[in-house]
């Protein structure tokens, strides 16, 4: 029983002698190499130049292999980084084309060089109204209470943006809301960053200018009044006791004297003769020329939305 044990343990390991004698036998060619180098360098150096060769070679191919793969690298982040900026490209489309189209009824908001009808009547006495600054602030006097003017045309905000509009070419509604919020809810606030707050809350209308909405809404959200005037129901007399009491009238115009196209404008006094004056975001001069009611009336926008052309605006707050 101990001699096949024996026998099945002397089975398990067949190579051991030859290993035992490949390993003596590189042993001893180490140490002859070793013992040549010192004794015979000749015969060293041809021993050994096939494998030194065999090193070389593949030292070489090892070099171009490493400069394959930095050539390979650099190609690779060369199309990566093409591809990533064509993906930002098309990202960038792909949220440009989430922006909602114009609303079908509302007017082209836009502040050009085509001149338009100039003004019936020369600029008013400074008396009548002046634009002064208090506080600060540049305001239109001659109103019930003065108003806070800010021109959208001016080099201080005309390149300043509206969504991807510049605000003088399309910023009246936010301007003149600005002016609104400024006057009547004391708000610290400019054309600018009342078109970031108007972009912010879905009132912009890309290459449009501004949703009719914008009226409605940014009055509401200073704490003020907005009640509807259809001008067909337009009483002449209701129209000045608002302005007397000291109340603001944004009106949307269409082609005429104030626009080619659409444009918001603030009605925001009457004069002794019943003259109406109001605050053009586009114009300076417009808003020191008086206007007679009827004109303005007749030059509203002839579409409806969001209760426009015309709305009323009063404080949130006792006067």
């Amino acid at each position: 029983m101990k001699k096949d044990e024996h026998t099945k343990k002397k089975k398990k390991f067949p190579f051991l002698p030859v290993l035992l004698v490949l390993l003596a036998v590189v042993c001893v060619a180490g140490v002859e190499l070793l013992v040549c180098s010192y004794q015979d360098p000749a015969l060293y150096e041809r021993l050994t130049a096939p494998v030194r060769a065999a090193v070389h070679q593949m030292a070489e191919t090892g070099q171009q292999a490493w400069d394959d793969f930095t050539d390979a690298a650099v190609e690779l982040g060369q199309t990566v980084s093409a591809k990533a900026k064509e993906a930002a490209d098309s990202f960038q489309r792909f949220l440009e084309s989430l922006i909602p189209e114009p609303e079908e009824d509302e007017d082209l908001q836009l502040v050009d060089d085509e001149a338009v009808v100039p003004p019936p009547r020369p600029i008013a006495d400074y008396a009548i109204t002046s634009l002064q600054v208090s506080e600060g602030q540049e305001v239109l006097t001659g109103g019930a209470r003065d108003t806070v003017y800010f021109d959208q045309t001016s080099e201080r905000w005309a390149e300043e943006r509206y969504g991807t509009d510049p605000i003088g070419g399309y910023g009246c509604g936010p301007t003149a809301m600005a002016m609104v919020a400024a006057t009547l809810a004391g708000a610290d606030t400019d054309p600018a960053r009342m078109a970031q707050y108007s972009v912010d809350h879905g009132y912009w209308s890309k290459k449009h200018g501004s949703y009719w909405s914008i009226v409605p809404g940014v009055a509401e959200d200073y704490g003020l009044t907005c009640t509807s005037l259809p001008p067909e129901e337009v009483d002449r007399d209701e129209v000045i006791r608002h302005l007397v009491t000291g109340d603001l009238l944004v009106a949307l115009m269409g082609p005429g004297h104030f626009t080619n196209g659409g444009h918001f404008i603030i009605l925001r006094g009457v004069t002794l003769d019943g003259s109406i004056l109001v605050a053009d975001p586009a114009s300076l001069e417009r808003s020191l020329t008086t206007w007679d009611l009827d004109l303005i009336l007749e030059e509203l926008s002839s579409r409806r939305n969001s209760g426009g052309p015309l709305w009323i605006i009063s404080p949130g707050f006792p006067q």
